[in-house]
């Protein structure tokens, strides 16, 4: 099948070494490991050939982990596998994750020579008082030096911010937007903040060590995001994430599509004819299967055609294009309101949801409760 969810036009691809892992993060990332940095790149080459590349595709993303972290030979020589086995098709989308104070004139030389046309920047916070709170090693002024050296050479900048900091109020927020509305980057993501299980933030949380912000304050903070935002020129196309025009993440359109896209390297998840994986999370384990020819997936799942078509509506629910009828059809099989007409009626009346006939959108208020929303959909009775 050609289809777009069936066929993936995207590659994601893991990089997950990194010079120490922040408390909040439950990505799959390897510190103190930077010696077997090269056999990991023997490693990824060899999955990547293993699945019948190349794979010609639209937009490669290249996340972690750190990326940056990997010296200037490193990064040539994986942006060499990439061009290789995941050539761009023309008008493709490359992004790279970076840390800002990883992204000295010499790595921004080697994303150039490498062809990538978007960084994406790990900020989080300018607030010198908060980024130790968040296990982050940069100072707020080498966020400034990172953007104008990137902007100097590549084609896009995004900046990832954090919000609902411990400790953190609403000045402290609205002052780290303005901050980074001031270097005008391209795209800005906006995500508050999560205690995953087993981090040392959440660990933190639950010995009594911090104070976690109340759902109220982080409701506001929230809603200042897509107010300042949206007032800066920057369209919320999905949740947390903003772009001014015609700078969306084409790649993550991809995930909120709920489109087939590749997974490569450590901990990282497929989707590719129907079925979803996900790459083992231990080094060791995945540089010993990817190497001796072993599928590196650890768990894999083909979900049921009308379950498909319920993920995909929920997955869609979040951008601000919605989830298009006939498009939906089209993708799934299933009409949109034979799985969830009622519900979506309901939510209509309460004013969460907006239902002009052909496409289904949150509106300001049920961004605000998307998850609920999103549960109401997924649980509801087929119409």
């Amino acid at each position: 099948m050609s289809q777009p969810w069936f066929v993936p036009s995207a590659a994601y691809v893991h990089v997950p070494f990194c010079a120490h892992q922040c408390g909040y993060c439950d990505f799959a990332v390897a510190t103190n490991q930077d010696h077997q940095i090269d056999l990991y790149l023997d490693s990824l080459e060899a999955e990547i050939a293993a699945s019948g590349a190349p794979h010609p595709v639209s937009t490669v993303f290249v996340g972690g982990g750190t990326p940056t972290h990997l010296n200037t030979k490193q990064l040539d020589r994986l942006f060499l596998t990439l061009r290789k086995y995941l050539p761009l098709l023309p008008e493709g989308e490359f992004s790279v994750e970076a840390n800002p104070d990883d992204l000295s004139p010499e790595t921004i030389y080697a994303l150039r020579d490498g062809n990538v046309t978007r960084v994406s920047i790990g900020v989080q916070s300018f607030d010198e008082r908060h980024l130790p709170t968040l296990d982050r090693r940069h100072r707020a002024g080498h966020v400034a030096d990172a953007v104008a050296r990137a902007r100097e050479h590549l084609a896009q900048v995004s900046l990832d911010l954090i919000f609902a900091v411990p400790g953190q109020t609403l000045a402290d927020w609205e002052a780290d937007l303005a901050r980074a509305v001031a270097l005008s980057p391209d795209h800005v993501s906006a995500y508050g903040l999560t205690f995953e299980k087993g981090t040392p933030l959440w660990k933190q949380r639950e010995r009594g060590r911090i104070r976690t912000v109340d759902e109220e304050d982080e409701l506001a903070m929230y809603v200042r995001a897509t107010e300042l935002l949206e007032s800066s020129n920057y369209d919320q196309y999905e949740i947390s994430n903003f772009a001014k025009p015609g700078k969306r993440c084409r790649h993550n359109e991809v995930y909120w599509a709920n489109h087939a896209h590749f997974g490569f390297g450590m901990g990282a998840a497929g989707y590719v004819g129907g079925v979803r994986s996900v790459n083992t999370r231990s080094l060791h384990e995945y540089i010993k299967r990817a190497l001796s020819g072993e599928p590196t997936a650890f768990q894999s799942e083909e979900l049921a055609p009308r379950d498909r078509a319920v993920e995909t509506m929920a997955i869609q629910l979040r951008r601000s294009d919605g989830i298009h009828r006939t498009s939906f059809a089209a993708q799934t099989g299933f009409a949109l309101d034979s799985l969830a007409g009622n519900a979506i009626a309901q939510l209509v009346e309460l004013e969460l949801l907006a239902d002009d006939g052909a496409t289904v959108r949150l509106t300001p208020r049920g961004r605000c409760v998307a998850d609920g929303i999103v549960e109401k959909l997924m649980t509801a009775r087929p119409s």
